[in-house]
């Protein structure tokens, strides 16, 4: 295993370097072990793991690919690598591989040294750092604008529950979200997104709604946020809210929902995994009559919800079938995988209440969406400085590849 070396080129970026250095290279017969490149800024760094062939000449090489450096105005850097260095570095290849995103509406340095000293203290070395958004420009003027890197990093956790909690505790100080995943297959393959209706594909809770057209907003308001919570149990917080709106006249219905808003970026997100080729499905404690405005609207393929009871044009204050309270949520959810001949891996749920959590839970990827403390730690992931297209960040899509 002789003559390994580690090639580090760097300088200003422009066409034609990997050709020139690789056909440089191919002349001594070389192979290539590892090879990874970088621009910043029109900066360069190319990085080559070679291995020169027996009876090829080191030195000749190294003079060589120095020569053609010179020429191309750029810097070349060689390391020895022995053999135990090299076996050391096939061995880190069986260490398990985690996505940490870092979102925001900037990327500040003391955020990047937050996240990097969690990584550090719990064993992971950081491989490689993408941004996943697009270049700002030094005018921006856009205070939504979005700000995203994505680092690969490598290795054992002790504790990943742990981890999670720390990267909580920096988010909620710094005014970001952090991800921590496991960068699997099933992470690359997702197919299926679950949402919560009510506060997250949408911007309010429809019931508080009907309450405040009804007249008894204050007292129904006052059950959710409870709910919502987990002080209550979904079920009794769901009759004695419905039971506020009997007699409810069920034309008041339509006149509701043509004034309830989406939430930020609801419609790009389910757009771009209608592109992406995803399935996408409401299920939600709220209700199925807004749940199907929903699916009009945006193309959604399942709805699941509770739906009202109406006699002779009226509510009566309860709902037909079985409620869709927080143990149904996760049995729906897995209904539709096994529907879609779909692991529960490749599924994402995305919620704001306590409700949601077995939901979020049982999915391969669960997301507290501008939720509630214990929302948060129980899902493990969250967004609460971006709209709902941030989760396309969490699946590694970049902004070149949204519309």
């Amino acid at each position: 295993m002789k003559d390994l070396m580690l090639v580090h080129i760097f300088g200003a970026d422009r066409p034609g370097i990997t050709s020139a250095v690789s056909s440089l290279l191919a002349q001594y017969g070389v192979d290539i072990l590892d090879m990874g490149q970088a621009v910043i800024h029109d900066a360069l760094s190319l990085g080559m793991l070679i291995r020169i062939p027996e009876g090829g000449e080191a030195a000749a090489v190294v003079k060589d690919l120095l020569y053609q450096a010179h020429e191309m105005g750029i810097s070349c850097k060689f390391t020895p690598v022995s053999s135990e260095g090299y076996s050391h570095w096939v061995d880190a290849a069986g260490k398990p591989r985690w996505i940490v995103t870092l979102l925001g509406r900037t990327i500040s340095a003391g955020q990047v040294a937050a996240v990097a000293q969690v990584l550090t203290a719990n064993g992971l070395n950081i491989q490689s750092v993408n941004r996943l958004t697009g270049r700002p420009p030094l005018d921006d003027a856009d205070p939504q604008r979005p700000a995203c890197i994505e680092f690969s990093v490598r290795g054992n956790p002790g504790d990943v529950r742990a981890m999670r909690m720390a990267f909580l505790a920096i988010a909620a100080d710094m005014g970001v979200d952090i991800a921590l995943q496991e960068d699997n297959a099933f992470r690359r393959n997702r197919r299926l997104v679950a949402f919560d209706m009510d506060s997250t594909l949408i911007r309010v809770e429809v019931i508080d709604e009907l309450a405040k057209a009804w007249g008894v907003g204050e007292q129904v308001s006052a059950i959710t946020e409870s709910a919502m919570r987990g002080e209550l149990d979904f079920r009794q917080s769901l009759a004695k809210r419905l039971s506020l709106l009997k007699g409810m006249p069920s034309e008041m219905l339509e006149k509701v929902a043509e004034h309830i808003p989406l939430n930020d970026g609801a419609e790009k997100l389910v757009r771009n995994l209608k592109r992406f080729g995803y399935k996408t499905a409401v299920i939600s404690g709220g209700f199925t009559y807004f749940g199907e405005k929903l699916q009009a609207k945006l193309g959604i393929d399942y709805v699941h919800a509770n739906k009202l009871r109406i006699v002779e044009g009226k509510l009566t204050g309860e709902v037909d079938g079985e409620i869709v309270d927080a143990q149904r949520k996760a049995e729906l959810l897995q209904s539709i995988a096994r529907n879609e001949n779909i692991s529960l891996m490749q599924t994402i749920a995305v919620g704001d209440g306590a409700n949601d959590l077995p939901m979020l839970n049982l999915a391969g990827l669960g997301i507290a969406f501008r939720a509630k403390p214990v929302v948060k730690e129980g899902a493990g992931h969250a967004i609460s400085t971006l709209g709902l297209d941030a989760v396309l960040y969490l699946l590694g899509f970049r902004d070149r590849d949204m519309e």
